[in-house]
C-alpha cells in the first residue's frame, strides 16, 4: 500500500514471483521546474548525479551495480527525475542505497560537469540528425509558447553554458526532498524487510527528524488547467528527403475524467497496433507512408494529442486530407458498439501485456503516486475502460479535434 514514509517521501511495494527485482526514485521536479536561464538543467542534473557522490566516484558508481550483472539508469521528463535499477532479488538492499546516495549525496565535481556537457551536447545536436524525434520537442515548443511547458528536455547549447556547479546543486536541494519523491519496490521478498532497509538507507542519506506525517499530506494538489493557445501552422526546411508532419493539439491533464477516452480514441486512431485506423489507412491500403502514429501526453495542467507521419512531399497533401477525413468522421459518426467494445478489448490487452514487466510496474508505480497519491488497482482501470461508451468518444474527438483548435508543424 501507498504511504508517507519518511517526511513525506512516498513508498510503495508489489509482490512478485521473479528472481529479479527493481527499485525506482520518482523526483517530482523536471524541464518545467527549471529558470528560464538555465534550460536543460534537471536533464544535466541527472546526468551529473552519476558523476559523483560524496562517498563514491563516478567509476565506482558506474560499476556498482554492472559488477552484480543488474542494471542503473535514468531519465527525465517535462515533469519528474527518474533513477531506477535493475538487480537479483539478493542484491535489493544495494540497488536502493545507490538510488538513494545519488539523490541525496551528490558531489557535482567540477572536472565532470566539464566533460558532461560535451556529451549534453553532442546528444543534442543527434537530435538534429533525427528529425521524426526533434518535430515533437518542436511541436510542444509551439504549442505551450510562453509556457514552462515550451521548455525542450536537452535544453539548448546556449543555456547549458550558463549552467554551473552551484547553480546544479541549488537545483537539486530545493527540489531532490523527501516531500518531492517517491520511492517504489517490485520484488519477491518480504515488503516489511524492504521498508527496514529503505528507511535505514533514508536516515542515513537524508537526514532529518523521524516526524512520520499522517494520511491527509497524502492529498494531491490539482493545478489549474493551462490556457488553451491559439493554433498555428508552421513549414520549416530541414532539407531533408521525407516530408515530416505532426498534426495535434492541447488535450486533457491527469486530473481530466475525459482523459480515458481520449487514450482509447488515440489508440483507435494510431496506437502500435498494425490495424490502427490511420495505419490501415494511409499505409496498407494507400502506400503513402512507412510510419504514422498517434500520441497522447499527459501533464498535471494540460496535456497534447500529436499525429505523426513522414512521407515523400509529393505525398503530403494526399496524407493531411486523409488524416483530416479520418478525424472528422470521428467528430461526425458515433463508433459502433461492436466496434467500441474490440477496441476496449485491444487496449485493455496492450496496457495488460505492458505492465506484465517488473520494470514498468515500478516506474508506473512511482509515477502514481506523485500524480495521484494511489496506485490504481488493474480493476479499477479495466472498469473505466469498459464504461466508456460510444457517445463519450464522439464528445471527446469533437473536443480536442475540433478543426479550429488543430496545430501543424511540418518539416520541409
Amino acid at each position: 500500500m501507498p504511504e508517507n514514509f519518511y517526511k513525506g517521501l512516498q513508498f510503495a511495494f508489489k509482490k512478485s514471483a521473479s528472481d529479479v527485482a527493481y527499485c525506482s526514485l520518482t523526483v517530482r521536479s523536471g524541464t518545467r521546474n527549471e529558470d528560464w536561464n538555465y534550460g536543460g538543467l534537471s536533464h544535466l542534473a541527472e546526468h551529473m548525479i552519476f558523476k559523483g557522490t560524496h562517498f563514491r566516484s563516478a567509476n565506482s558508481i558506474n560499476s556498482y551495480i554492472e559488477k552484480l550483472g543488474g542494471e542503473l539508469n535514468a531519465y527525465t521528463t517535462k515533469e519528474e527525475i527518474v533513477i531506477h535499477s535493475t538487480v537479483l532479488k539478493e542484491d535489493i538492499g544495494r540497488a536502493i542505497g545507490l538510488l538513494v546516495e545519488l539523490a541525496f549525496c551528490p558531489s557535482f565535481p567540477e572536472k565532470e560537469l566539464k566533460k558532461e556537457k560535451v556529451v549534453v551536447l553532442d546528444e543534442i545536436n543527434s537530435y538534429k540528425d533525427s528529425p521524426s524525434d526533434l518535430i515533437y520537442d518542436e511541436f510542444e515548443e509551439f504549442l505551450f509558447a510562453g509556457s514552462d511547458l515550451s521548455k525542450p528536455v536537452l535544453g539548448k547549447a546556449k543555456s547549458l553554458k550558463k549552467i554551473d556547479v552551484e547553480v546544479l546543486r541549488r537545483y537539486v536541494k530545493e527540489n531532490f526532498i523527501p516531500e518531492n519523491m517517491s520511492f517504489t519496490v517490485v520484488a519477491d521478498l518480504d515488503e516489511a524487510k524492504i521498508r527496514k532497509i529503505l528507511l535505514k538507507t533514508l536516515r542515513k542519506y537524508a537526514p532529518c527528524d523521524d516526524t512520520f506525517l499522517n494520511d491527509s499530506s497524502l492529498a494531491i494538489s490539482v493545478p489549474k488547467t493551462l490556457p488553451v493557445p491559439p493554433a498555428f501552422t508552421k513549414t520549416i526546411s530541414k532539407k531533408n528527403h521525407q516530408t515530416h508532419c505532426i498534426i495535434g493539439a492541447p488535450a486533457y491533464s491527469y486530473y481530466d475524467r475525459r482523459r480515458m477516452a481520449l487514450i482509447l480514441l488515440v489508440n483507435i486512431l494510431g496506437g502500435p497496433a498494425a490495424n490502427a485506423k490511420l495505419n490501415l489507412l494511409m499505409r496498407e491500403k494507400n502506400a503513402l507512408v512507412y510510419n504514422v502514429e498517434a500520441s497522447y501526453s499527459q501533464y498535471s495542467d494540460t496535456g497534447v494529442v500529436a499525429i505523426y507521419f513522414g512521407c515523400d512531399r509529393i505525398y503530403f497533401d494526399k496524407c493531411v486530407r486523409l488524416v483530416e477525413s479520418e478525424l472528422a468522421r470521428f467528430r461526425d459518426t458515433v463508433i459502433s458498439g461492436r466496434s467500441l467494445k474490440e477496441a476496449q478489448k485491444q487496449l485493455l490487452g496492450q496496457l495488460a501485456i505492458s505492465s506484465d514487466n517488473g520494470e514498468v510496474q515500478c516506474l508506473s508505480m512511482g509515477k502514481s503516486l506523485l500524480v495521484f497519491g494511489e496506485i490504481m488497482a488493474a480493476e479499477r482501470t479495466r472498469e473505466m475502460v469498459e464504461a466508456i461508451t460510444p457517445a463519450e468518444i464522439q464528445e471527446v474527438a469533437n473536443d480536442i479535434f475540433a478543426p479550429e483548435k488543430l496545430s501543424r508543424l511540418v518539416y520541409f
